[in-house]
C-alpha cells in the first residue's frame, strides 16, 4: 500500500474511532433528573426556555434575569438540584410565595429573585452555604427562620411589605451588607440588627425603627441610611463643658440621630421644645468654637476619610438633574462604605484616580470617581466656584456614545465626580474577560439555564461592528466643538477600559474629563484605530510593535489571517461568512488608516464615521440613529 494512502486510512480510521468514543460515551452517561425537575419547576411560566432532552451533566446555574418570564415557579422541585449554585431570576413577572423547601439544595450560595412580584411570608430552612440574598422589590410581607442561613454575607429584602425585623437577624455575624430599606419594618435600632462593627453597608431608612444612631454610625453608613427611619427628627446635643481636676477645660461633643416612635401630643411637644432647646445650645457653641488662624470662629464640622486625605463630612453633592436632593460628602461615604475596598470597582489602564459603585436614594446607582491629576480647564489653583462652572460646563457634553457627568462634589482641593453606573462594565472585560452574566471562572463548563445573548456577544460581529461605530460617532462629536464653545475636546486615553458598555452593548467613551500634555486630536485617532484592530482581532495588550505588524498584515491584503477565529466561526456558522469577512476586513483597513505614522496622514472622525457606515449599510439601532448627524465624506486612500 502507497504510504501517503496508508496514512489516509490511519486519519480515517483515527477520527472514526474517536466519533464512536464521543457516541458511547454519551449513550453510557448516568442520565440525570435535572433536566425534568427544570421543567416541572417551571411548566407554569411562560417565556421560559425550556430544556430539551436528558441529561448528564448537574444544573448549578439558572440566570435568566430581565426575560419578560411571568408565572408561579415550582421552587420546592428547586430545590432536588443537588448541584444548582446560583439562580437568577431578578426584572421579571414572577408571582406567589417562596416555599421553604427551596432553600434545601445542598449547594446554593447565591440568589436573586429582586423585581418581581413574589409576595407573602419568605421563609427560610437551614442553608449553610448560601452567602448572598436579594429579594429587593416583591411584596413579602414577613421573613422567618434567616437565622437558619448562617454563612450568610449580603442581604437585601428592601422594598417590601415587611413589618418587622427579621428575628434573628443580631445572630448574623457575617453579614457585611444589610439593605433593609422601604418596608414598614418595626423594631429597635441597634438591638435588633448584626454587630454594626462588621458592617460595611447599612441601610434602614424609610421604615419605623425606635432606638439612638450615634456620630460613629451616622460617619460610618452615611445619614441616607437613617432617613424616615421612624418617626425622628435630627437631634444635635450639646454636654456642658467638663471641669477636669487640673483646671483645664474640657469641652465634650455628641452628636446623635434620635429615632422615637411619638405616641401622644405631650411627646410631640417635648420633643419640639426639646429641638428649640438643642438648637439654641449648638448656636450658642458654635460662636465659643473652634477658631481659625485669623481668630475667626468656625463651625465645626465631622471629615471623612478618602484614602490617606480627611476631608469635610458636610461639602454638599450637586446632582445635576436632580437639583433639590440634598446629599453631602457623608452620604457618598455611607453609600460606598467609607469609599473602602469593598465598593471599589477595578480600573485597569484607568488614569484618573479610584472608583467607587454606590446607590444613592431613590434608587440611583452612580460611580463614585475621586479626581487625581488635572481637569480639563480647571487649574489647581482655580477656587471651588471656578471648577463648579467647569464641572457644569462639561456636564453638557451629551451624546449617546459618551457617558455623562451627573454631579460632582468638591470639598476643599479634593473633587469627586459623578457618573452613571454601567452594569455590563467595559470594553476590555466584555472582550477578553468572562462575559457578564456567564459562569464564574472556577465553574465554567458547567451547566447553565440562561439567556445566550451575553455568551454568543463575543463572537457576534454585528456586536462589534456596532461598538466601533459607536465609539467613531463618541470621539467624532467631541472633535466637532461641544457645549457650544466651538473648541474640540481631547481625550488623551482612548483604551478598552475607558470604553463602558450600556444594558444594549452600545459603547459609553468615558474619562474624557481630563486633558493629557501633548495629545492631540490625531492622537485620539491613532487610539482609536488601535481599538478597531482590537475588536477585530480579539487580542488585547496593543503596543507600537504590535500595531505595526498588524499593519503590515492589513498591507499586504492578508487581514482575514488576523480575525478573531470566533468572529469567522461565527460568521460560517450564521451561513452568511462572504458578506461579514469582507467588512471585517475592510474595518481593519479603517484601523490601517487611523494608525498612520504622520498624524497629518490620518482622517478625521468625521471621516472615518462616513466609511463605517458605508461598510456595513443597514438600519442603526435607536441610540446610533440619534447620534448619526455627520455626513459621509471620503478617508484618503493613502496613509
Amino acid at each position: 500500500m502507497p504510504p501517503r494512502l496508508h496514512a489516509v486510512l490511519l486519519v480515517v480510521v483515527a477520527a472514526s474511532a474517536a466519533a464512536s468514543a464521543a457516541h458511547n460515551g454519551t449513550l453510557n452517561c448516568t442520565l440525570l433528573p435535572d433536566a425534568d425537575t427544570v421543567r416541572t419547576a417551571f411548566k407554569n411560566v411562560t417565556n421560559f426556555p425550556m430544556p430539551r432532552g436528558p441529561t448528564c451533566r448537574p444544573v448549578r446555574r439558572l440566570m435568566l434575569p430581565s426575560r419578560n418570564l411571568a408565572g408561579a415557579v415550582g421552587w420546592e422541585k428547586l430545590g432536588n438540584l443537588s448541584g444548582l449554585l446560583t439562580v437568577d431570576l431578578s426584572g421579571n413577572s414572577l408571582e406567589g410565595d417562596v416555599g421553604g423547601a427551596f432553600w434545601r439544595a445542598p449547594l446554593l450560595r447565591a440568589v436573586d429573585i429582586s423585581g418581581n412580584r413574589l409576595g407573602g411570608a419568605l421563609r427560610f430552612e437551614q442553608s449553610a452555604r448560601l452567602a448572598s440574598l436579594d429579594v429587593s422589590g416583591n411584596r413579602f410581607t414577613s421573613v422567618e427562620g434567616v437565622d437558619g442561613l448562617a454563612g450568610l454575607e449580603v442581604l437585601d429584602v428592601s422594598g417590601n411589605m415587611i413589618g418587622a425585623t427579621p428575628e434573628g437577624l443580631r445572630r448574623m455575624t457575617r453579614i457585611w451588607r444589610l439593605n433593609l430599606s422601604r418596608n414598614s419594618m418595626a423594631g429597635r435600632f441597634p438591638d435588633d440588627l448584626p454587630p454594626l462593627n462588621g458592617l460595611v453597608f447599612l441601610d434602614i431608612s424609610d421604615n419605623s425603627f425606635s432606638g439612638v444612631v450615634n456620630s460613629t454610625w451616622v460617619t460610618k453608613f452615611g445619614r441616607s441610611a437613617f432617613l424616615r427611619a421612624g418617626n425622628a427628627s435630627l437631634m444635635i446635643e450639646d454636654n456642658p463643658p467638663a471641669t477636669p481636676s487640673n483646671g483645664g477645660k474640657k469641652h465634650g461633643r455628641t452628636v446623635l440621630v434620635v429615632v422615637v416612635v411619638v405616641s401622644s401630643v405631650v411627646a410631640v411637644s417635648a420633643l419640639a421644645f426639646l429641638a428649640r432647646c438643642v438648637t439654641c445650645g449648638f448656636n450658642r457653641r458654635k460662636k465659643r468654637g473652634k477658631k481659625d488662624k485669623d481668630g475667626k470662629p468656625v463651625a465645626w464640622e465631622e471629615e471623612v476619610a478618602v484614602g490617606a486625605v480627611k476631608v469635610a463630612a458636610t461639602a454638599p453633592v450637586v446632582l445635576l438633574e436632580r437639583p433639590l436632593m440634598e446629599l453631602t460628602l457623608a452620604d457618598l461615604a455611607g453609600a460606598t462604605s467609607g469609599f473602602g475596598r469593598e465598593s471599589q470597582l477595578s480600573d485597569i489602564g484607568g488614569r484618573s484616580g479610584a472608583a467607587y459603585r454606590a446607590v444613592l436614594p431613590g434608587d440611583l446607582h452612580v460611580v463614585v470617581r475621586v479626581v487625581d491629576g488635572a481637569v480639563t480647564g480647571v487649574g489647581e489653583d482655580d477656587d471651588a466656584s471656578a471648577a463648579a462652572a467647569r464641572f457644569r460646563e462639561l456636564a453638557r457634553l451629551r451624546h449617546p456614545n459618551i457617558l455623562p457627568l451627573l454631579g460632582y462634589c468638591i470639598a476643599g482641593k479634593e473633587k469627586f465626580l459623578l457618573y452613571e453606573y454601567m452594569e455590563k462594565g467595559d470594553l476590555h472585560r466584555w472582550l477578553h474577560e468572562l462575559p457578564a452574566g456567564s459562569v464564574d471562572v472556577e465553574e465554567a463548563g458547567v451547566d447553565t439555564w440562561d439567556a445566550t445573548e451575553d455568551k454568543k456577544s463575543i463572537g457576534d460581529w454585528p456586536t462589534r461592528y456596532r461598538i466601533i461605530l459607536g465609539i467613531a460617532r463618541g470621539l467624532a462629536f467631541m472633535q466637532q466643538g461641544w457645549a457650544g464653545a466651538g473648541r474640540p475636546i481631547v481625550h488623551g486615553r482612548l483604551v478598552p477600559t475607558n470604553i463602558l458598555l450600556g444594558d444594549d452593548l452600545e459603547p459609553r467613551i468615558s474619562d474624557f474629563i481630563h486633558h493629557d500634555g501633548g495629545k492631540t486630536a490625531e492622537s485620539d485617532v491613532y487610539s482609536f484605530g488601535v481599538l478597531v484592530f482590537e475588536l477585530v482581532t480579539g487580542q488585547a495588550r496593543w503596543d507600537e510593535s504590535s500595531t505595526s505588524w498588524a499593519r503590515g498584515v492589513v498591507r499586504n491584503r492578508k487581514g482575514l489571517n488576523i480575525v478573531d477565529a470566533r468572529l469567522r466561526a461565527e460568521a460560517e456558522e450564521a451561513a452568511c461568512g462572504g458578506g461579514a469577512e469582507r467588512e471585517m476586513v475592510e474595518c481593519l483597513q479603517v484601523g490601517f488608516l487611523c494608525t498612520a505614522p504622520l498624524p497629518e496622514k490620518r482622517p478625521s472622525m468625521q471621516q472615518v464615521v462616513g466609511v463605517l457606515k458605508g461598510i456595513r449599510p443597514a438600519s442603526p439601532p435607536p441610540a446610533a440613529a440619534a447620534a448619526d448627524a455627520a455626513d459621509k465624506p471620503q478617508v484618503p486612500t493613502t496613509p
